[in-house]
């Protein structure tokens, strides 16, 4: 770990207090020099650090920017094990995971980045992912015996741990529309991608890449226009902290239902948080869109409907348009 690194881990672990140079190169085994240098690194990089005389730095409470650090402090021992890797921009989380898990990443491995040049949404659209404003992550999982339709749960596992990770730390209602966009407001502040690796010998799950992107604040020059009236942001103000609070809580979340011993768990909060029960939709897929009336959401997360012809059908996978 570099001196960058150490400093940042004792200073998100006193966020408000001021710790003297002299302490700090004592903890770090450090000259004063190199906490100096250190400390003007980490300004650089965008932390509010104030340096007082007589008190020494201290690194301010309204500091939102994403780090290992910052996130490991508020998970419990077994979670802060896992790599994490925070990058200033990428062009991709889901696609620089992916090489990480071909070159064996462990189970838990996650990347993070503070802007993407080349952000994924489903259906081979782009996720735009301006620097500063959200949080845009990929996990990697390697379940057991997992097939393809058992994968599918984990875009609507996450979705509910989106949902609980934005209620816990912003107050404000989330909600679902199937199958995974996240919704605050009437606004979608959060899209899921899962993309995996099947095994050609027996047709598992190798691995699953899971990419979240979180948009935590409104971007600097708004959202672009075609998407301007649909997108919004969990808060309109930066928030202390609330990026790496935001990721711990959708991991402490995630993996509590994961690791449940009831496999659909979730399932009922996920139905709980549905924008589309009740509602006409339009269901889209490569040959033909298709109206009907939702009528409940299966313990599988599957989307029943009822077609106007009186026929019911059930969806596992595709995409919905709904008037909100």
């Amino acid at each position: 770990m570099t001196t960058k690194s150490k400093l940042l881990k004792l200073f998100e672990e006193n966020r408000g207090v001021y710790l003297s140079g002299g302490e700090i190169a004592q903890d770090l085994c450090i000259s004063r020099t190199a906490v100096w240098k250190a400390v003007k690194a980490l300004q650089s990089d965008g932390y509010f650090i104030d340096a007082a005389r007589n008190k020494g730095y201290c690194l301010s409470t309204q500091t939102d920017i994403l780090s290992e650090q910052g996130i490991k402090k508020y998970l419990a021992p077994e979670l802060s094990k896992s790599d994490i890797f925070v990058y200033q921009s990428i062009s991709s989380t889901n696609t620089v995971l992916r090489e990480k898990a071909n070159s064996g990443a462990p189970e838990g491995c996650l990347v993070l980045a503070n802007e993407q040049s080349s952000g994924k949404g489903r259906m081979g659209r782009s996720f735009y992912s301006p620097v500063g404003s959200g949080i845009y992550m990929s996990l990697l999982l390697r379940p057991k015996n997992c097939s393809g339709n058992d994968a599918v749960k984990i875009t609507t596992l996450a979705a509910v741990a989106v949902c609980e990770a934005i209620e816990s730390v912003s107050g404000e209602k989330a909600q679902i529309k199937w199958v995974n966009d996240v919704f605050v407001k009437g606004k979608k502040v959060c899209g899921i991608l899962t993309e995996g690796s099947f095994s050609l010998e027996n047709g598992a799950l190798d691995y699953a890449v899971l990419g979240v992107g979180i948009n935590l604040y409104p971007p600097a020059d708004g959202f672009p226009r075609d998407i301007s009236n649909t997108a919004g942001s969990v808060f309109g103000n930066v928030v202390s902290d609330a990026k790496n609070r935001m990721v711990a809580a959708f991991l402490k979340s995630f993996y509590s239902y994961k690791n449940s011993s009831s496999p659909t768990g979730y399932a009922q909060k996920y139905k709980e948080r549905s924008l589309v029960i009740g509602k006409r939709v339009t269901l889209v897929s490569a040959n033909a869109a298709r109206e009907a009336l939702v009528t409940d959401i299966d313990n599988d997360c599957r989307l029943i409907v009822q077609y106007d012809d009186g026929s019911v059908g059930c969806c596992s996978s595709g995409e919905i348009r709904v008037r909100l």
